[in-house]
């Protein structure tokens, strides 16, 4: 039988001390002039945390590699980061994240999830993470008539007939699934809570507007069912063991049990006022 959990999961009372994470999320460094983003490094760097967590999109394709290698600088701590749709604005998925191979070669506290299978931040606390993609499965992608930017800003999408974009959607989805299928057991292994960070939210619940679960037309574009389908199939086979997911994308906050075990928190976000989510306490 699983142990109950705080209803309200105060993230104070799913970790314990000593160590400090910030959570962001959606901090668009892009939308800031050079004395404001100055201002928000020097703001995380006195904070002086143990390691820094990110859900995605960072800035965009022509800033993004530039905007990492200043947080690198500026920041000592480890900076574990997942990337959104934004960072691929003005470029071509494969050829972002060419260049963040490269870069992460040379920077040694940049941690790019996608690439680890886990990082042991506790001896009690796993961190995983993948960019995902929102796949189209829930709500009505054929009778939606939104037109996200992603679909003119990212070379994967461009000049593409629905069914082709849908179809890279949900490849890109299935690629995030498959990794959690694999790395969340193998986390589980050895700890009892696990951190997991994405992009796009896992489940309908997860993705509101206005603190409403996003319309049927919007929401294929702002949820990924095939990561969800994995976290309840795993966090169901270990009823003993926590899970608390990070993720954003949809710009408003939200709270979500899937699982009394499986816990989603989404972070809120505005255009040009990047801020700290959570300072996260990790036993």
């Amino acid at each position: 039988m699983h142990r109950a959990l705080n209803p309200e999961w105060r993230i104070e009372e799913f970790f314990n001390m000593p160590n400090q994470f910030l959570w962001l999320a959606d901090i668009h460094l892009n939308f800031l002039d050079g004395q404001t983003l100055a201002r928000f490094i020097n703001r995380l760097a006195k904070k002086k945390p143990d390691g820094i967590i990110i859900a995605g999109d960072i800035g965009e394709a022509d800033s993004l590699m530039q905007y990492l290698a200043m947080l690198s600088d500026k920041i000592a701590c480890s900076i574990y980061f997942v990337l959104g749709n934004h960072d691929y604005y003005r470029g071509s998925i494969d050829h972002v994240r060419s260049e963040l191979i490269d870069l992460v070669k040379t920077r040694p506290n940049l941690k790019w999830l996608n690439i680890n299978d886990l990082v042991s931040i506790s001896p009690t606390t796993a961190l995983i993470g993948h960019d995902s993609w929102a796949d189209g499965r829930l709500g009505n992608y054929w009778k939606s008539e939104v037109q996200l930017n992603d679909f003119v800003l990212i070379g994967d999408f461009i000049g593409r007939t629905k069914q082709e974009c849908l179809n890279r959607m949900m490849s890109l989805a299935d690629e995030a699934a498959a990794h959690f299928r694999r790395t969340l057991p193998l986390a589980l292994e050895k700890h009892n809570k696990v951190i997991l960070v994405t992009h796009v939210p896992p489940f309908a619940a997860s993705a509101l507007y206005r603190g409403k679960v996003c319309e049927p037309d919007w929401l294929p574009f702002f949820s990924c069912k095939a990561v969800g389908d994995v976290l309840v199939s795993v966090m169901a086979a270990h009823p003993d063991k926590e899970a608390l997911v990070y993720c954003g994308h949809t710009h408003s906050s939200a709270a979500f049990s899937a699982l009394p075990n499986l816990r989603v928190i989404t972070g809120a976000a505005v255009y040009g006022r990047p801020t700290i989510h959570k300072e996260v306490i990790i036993d």
